[in-house]
């Protein structure tokens, strides 16, 4: 008890003895990387503006660069309904298509990652597969699968599936000789060897890819809704392209940057709550 109340009364001790001088650098890193993080959120805006004033004062032609007042009088002249439909119909799309292929992808990368046979013979072919551009596999479901939502959910499922797969494969593939060794010393099942070493140490490897799969879903997206689509954010594009209405196109871009932001936002927030135990290196302040 003595030991307890000398301890608690040395650190009563230090923290007094810090000087303000002391707590305030301990404070200014973070208050710095807050102020760049702040900077970055305005960046954009500042952008706008600028395009904005470019546009008006006829530098920037106003029929190939509309200006950001003109894109957001069209994307209200839409109407609050038509739009969410829209963006209804693209966000189905795109978490249907990514839970699909990074659900295939985890499980095929995870065989490959553990076993040698499996991925000597599936490699090669995946390898073929991933350089096929997204808009070459839209003739191909169009004869196999129709117009209906099953070519678009699917053609995004495969522009999600090769970023996950690669990152499982790599993240099992780079885990530290000495873990394994330690399980294998303390003689864990394989099934034990995945759970408790294999798997969370290529976590952060499994969350890159899934974020940059998350991220090629919404472009896979714009060309699955070139498949005989009446709905959708990839629609808006392909209507304002026909009707020669730049406006309209770049409202659908605008839309697209600001739902895959918010969704890889969300993503990340789940990835630094699962991966909370990590003793990773956090850049701040000034440092490179």
């Amino acid at each position: 008890m003595a030991a307890t109340e000398q301890t608690l009364a040395l650190k009563t001790r230090d923290s007094h003895a810090r000087s303000p001088g002391e707590r305030t650098l301990r404070k200014r890193p973070r208050d710095a990387v807050r102020l760049w993080r702040y900077a970055g959120y305005a960046l954009p805006v500042v952008f706008l503006a600028v395009i904005e004033a470019l546009v008006r004062a006829s530098v920037l032609p106003m029929h190939l660069v509309p200006a950001p007042s003109t894109i957001a009088q069209t994307l209200w002249d839409l109407g609050g309904t038509r739009v969410a439909r829209h963006i209804g119909a693209s966000v189905a799309r795109v978490y249907a298509g990514f839970a699909l292929g990074s659900a295939l992808a985890l499980l095929i990368g995870a065989a490959m990652g553990l076993s040698r046979r499996v991925d000597a013979l599936l490699d090669p072919a995946f390898q073929a597969l991933r350089a096929i551009p997204s808009l070459a596999w839209v003739p191909i479901l169009l004869l196999w699968m129709g117009i209906d939502e099953a070519p678009k959910i699917t053609l995004i499922a495969i522009g999600a599936f090769f970023p996950v797969q690669l990152s499982v494969v790599a993240g099992i593939h780079g885990v530290d000789r000495k873990l394994i060794e330690f399980g294998e010393l303390n003689r864990l099942t394989p099934r034990a060897m995945f759970t408790r070493i294999l798997l969370p140490a290529s976590m952060p490897q499994i969350f890159t890819g899934l974020r940059t799969g998350l991220s090629l879903a919404w472009m896979f997206m714009v060309a699955a809704e070139l498949i005989a689509a009446t709905r959708g954010l990839g629609y808006l594009l392909s209507d304002g392209r026909e009707t020669g209405r730049p406006d309209l196109v770049f409202g659908a871009i605008l839309l697209l940057a600001l739902l895959g932001k918010l969704s890889d936002g969300t993503f990340k927030l789940i990835e630094t709550r699962v991966l909370s135990w990590r003793d990773a290196r956090h850049v701040s302040g000034d440092a490179p």
